[in-house]
């Protein structure tokens, strides 16, 4: 039977908490999830993660740099519009079952939170990324990126829609390289332990003693996502 115990966003939604970060952590709390993290196995990705990893790798190097994770970001969005737009569709022809109607919206705005907290991501590495400009080409860091969100948004709409398992298992996937490669990065930039994140987005996701710290919450937003599709695997069998 299904548990009544809520999924991380889940919870996250009902909370409403004043910011784009899914649960707000203290700086201690931050560092103890980076290193749980860091000493946790990566999920057994599925080869269609493996496939858009390994692609990822080809056209921006396997080094973690902000330009990567932009694209990662941009990317990481588009399994929560197709499944916030299948959704939509399952509401318009179950208007007559409105119990079920209504378990099926709550998913639309599970959705769209996951979806604007990935946007939060996105907006910031946008921002940093302009205060540090790096020559970035058109094609590969604009058309590029697009091509692969388009791509990825076309496969997690027909998973969900023939078998939801299928696109949640994906995105868990997706987010668990997400929150081990956020992880990496910050190790991989000790320096950034003593630089203070002084962005335009902090009353919307928060204010951040350092950009180690940052990134540290961005990792850690990755994590829940994985953790909410996680559970909606297993709660899939049952709906």
């Amino acid at each position: 039977m299904e548990t009544d115990t809520p999924l991380p966003v889940t919870a996250a939604v009902g909370e409403r908490p004043p910011f784009g970060a899914m649960e707000r952590l203290s700086p201690e709390r931050l560092r103890e999830e980076q290193q749980r993290t860091l000493a946790s196995p990566r999920r057994r990705a599925s080869l269609s993660a493996k496939a858009l990893f390994k692609v990822m790798d080809l056209l921006y190097g396997e080094e973690r740099t902000l330009p990567k994770f932009r694209v990662l970001e941009l990317v990481a969005r588009v399994p929560y519009q197709a499944w916030e737009n299948v959704a939509y569709v399952a509401v318009t022809h179950t208007s007559r079952q409105p119990g079920f109607a209504r378990r099926v919206f709550d998913k639309v705005r599970i959705s769209r939170f996951e979806q604007d907290n990935e946007q939060w991501h996105l907006l910031i590495l946008e921002e940093l990324l302009h205060e540090h400009p790096e020559r970035l080409g058109f094609v590969r860091h604009r058309l590029v990126p697009q091509v692969l969100a388009f791509g990825y948004y076309q496969l997690s709409w027909v998973m969900y829609a023939i078998n939801p398992r299928w696109s949640y298992r994906l995105n868990a996937d997706f987010e668990d390289h997400a929150e081990h490669e956020y992880a990496l990065l910050v190790q991989e930039h000790p320096e950034w332990e003593d630089q203070p994140y002084e962005g335009s987005f902090t009353d919307d996701y928060g204010d951040y003693a350092s950009l180690a710290d940052l990134f540290r919450q961005v990792g850690y937003d990755e994590r829940l996502h994985k953790l909410e599709s996680e559970g909606r695997m297993e709660h899939s069998r049952f709906e």
